[in-house]
């Protein structure tokens, strides 16, 4: 089965390959120095959309540019997450929660094909592009940056999503939180949230740098298919 292809099939975890360039220099060497030059580059060639962005943010509507929100990376330690701000600043995240909760327990069922929050009222109008785009994800660059995350790996998990998993799926936590990954290639929110930790089960079990170019270059045709 394709790892890069969607698939209804549960993804078999297997144990990491070593192969290649990889017996000689520690794939985790490798995959640093990828995520440092790959980010640096974004930051500076996307700088004027940043900043597009985040003046579009202050002047459509009150409060800051940037969004900030503790999440757990490898180890499950906590770090502080970087985002645009698409809400306004009064929501409630109590209503994340509760959704997020009814998902783990299978109580939620998908809306326009999606497993999301269906017109989501505390969502402003630029958060809405942005999030169809995922342009809000851009200022995860200097969490890449900062080592906190990669380019690629399981989703950043929120503190209480981790109290909702089963410990059969708390192999995801022994690597680094990434920008893109397995989960958000192979369908995002059309997954349930058992099929998405799958994926990233899968990315655990058989990663390398290898895939993880194979994943970059498939995130942006994904995002384009209204993976989101």
């Amino acid at each position: 089965m394709s790892l890069l292809r969607g698939s209804r099939a549960t993804p078999v975890v297997r144990p990491i390959p070593v192969r290649g360039v990889s017996r000689i220099i520690p794939v985790g060497l490798v995959k640093r120095s990828l995520d440092l030059i790959l980010a640096l580059t974004g930051m500076v060639l996307a700088a004027p959309v940043l900043l597009a962005i985040y003046g579009w943010i202050r002047l459509t509507s009150p409060g800051p540019g940037l969004f900030r929100q503790a999440r757990l990376g490898a180890g499950q330690h906590d770090f502080v997450m970087y985002k645009f701000r698409t809400m306004r600043t009064d929501a409630d995240p109590a209503v994340h929660a509760e959704y997020v909760r009814r998902m783990a327990a299978g109580e939620v069922e998908k809306v326009d094909g999606l497993y999301k929050l269906h017109q989501d009222p505390r969502v402003t109008k630029a958060g809405r592009f942005l999030r169809k785009t995922s342009l809000d994800e851009l200022p995860q660059l200097i969490n890449v940056l900062r080592g906190e995350m990669s380019l690629v790996g399981p989703r950043p998990m929120l503190p209480f999503e981790a109290d909702l998993i089963g410990e059969w799926a708390l192999r995801r936590f022994e690597v680094k939180p990434g920008l893109t990954g397995l989960w958000q290639v192979n369908g995002r929110n059309k997954l349930t949230m058992d099929e998405g930790l799958r994926w990233d089960l899968e990315y655990v079990a058989t990663r390398s740098v290898r895939l993880d170019l194979r994943i970059i270059f498939k995130t942006i045709p994904a995002l384009l298919g209204g993976a989101r």
